[in-house]
């Protein structure tokens, strides 16, 4: 994981079955653009997480393409809803080829 990258989530521990549940997730990213420079006056080169997913149980809830103008550590909130017990995940893509995960696990509640 580069330095300074960090995914935070927040989904609820249970939830009842069909319920939707409000997701949170941030990322830790500068988020460079490519078209700052820095002191000396050499371009930043461009550094962007450039797609975000979250997966539930291997079905697809959200996929999201970025572009080099949104801010510096990207904030989603969504809602999801939740038919069974299982597992989220989350995955960030960044220009640079690395990519970042994050799983939560939900259960059902009566």
């Amino acid at each position: 994981m580069a330095s300074g990258v960090k995914p935070r989530v927040k989904v609820p521990k249970t939830a009842s079955a069909g319920d939707s549940i409000t997701i949170k997730t941030l990322i830790s990213h500068k988020m460079e653009s490519g078209q700052r420079k820095d002191k000396e006056g050499n371009v930043i080169p461009r550094s962007i997480i450039n797609r975000f997913t979250c997966d539930f149980n291997g079905e697809n809830v959200v996929d999201v393409k970025m572009e080099p103008a949104i801010s510096t550590n990207p904030y989603f909130e969504f809602e999801a809803k939740v038919p069974e017990a299982g597992e989220f995940k989350f995955t960030w893509y960044d220009d640079d080829g690395s990519v970042y995960e994050e799983t939560k696990s939900i259960a059902i509640g009566g």
